[in-house]
């Protein structure tokens, strides 16, 4: 894929890889990196094969997946010391996903935010997403 930006890392000159493996790849944006920023550590964790989803994951992606996962967290542990995480997918355009190139989210969560404790649900909860 020639113009995905997972695909050609050195489309976005903004990311850069911070761990790898075989199989995939954990990328930063260099604003994640602003310790006074919200997403201060955040990064995504893509499959080196162009996957459009996490549905179309190979077991060996997915396995690769779980193991670099427990990676970035023990450098982002070290690194940033955030006292939780969320962890997540985004899957079509109706769930989120503005890339198609399947990426998982990986947001370290700290205690000072003014979200601390607010969870993934709490966004899905508003009485801004009813459905009508």
């Amino acid at each position: 894929m020639t113009n995905c930006v997972f695909c050609q890392i050195d489309l976005n000159p903004n990311q850069q890889i911070i761990l790898e493996n075989e199989h995939c790849l954990f990328l930063h944006l260099n604003q994640s990196k602003d310790t006074e920023g919200v997403l201060e550590g955040a990064g995504v964790i893509v499959p080196r094969g162009h996957r459009e989803t996490a549905f179309d994951l190979t077991q060996e992606e997915w396995t690769a997946t779980y193991s670099l996962l427990h990676e970035v967290k023990s450098y982002l542990d070290k690194k940033h010391n955030p006292q939780g995480y969320n962890l997540g997918w985004n899957v079509g355009e109706v769930g989120g996903q503005h890339i198609f190139h399947a990426h998982f989210h990986v947001i370290p969560r700290y205690d000072n935010e003014s979200l601390a404790g607010k969870g993934l649900r709490y966004l899905f909860k508003s009485e801004k997403n009813r459905r009508g």
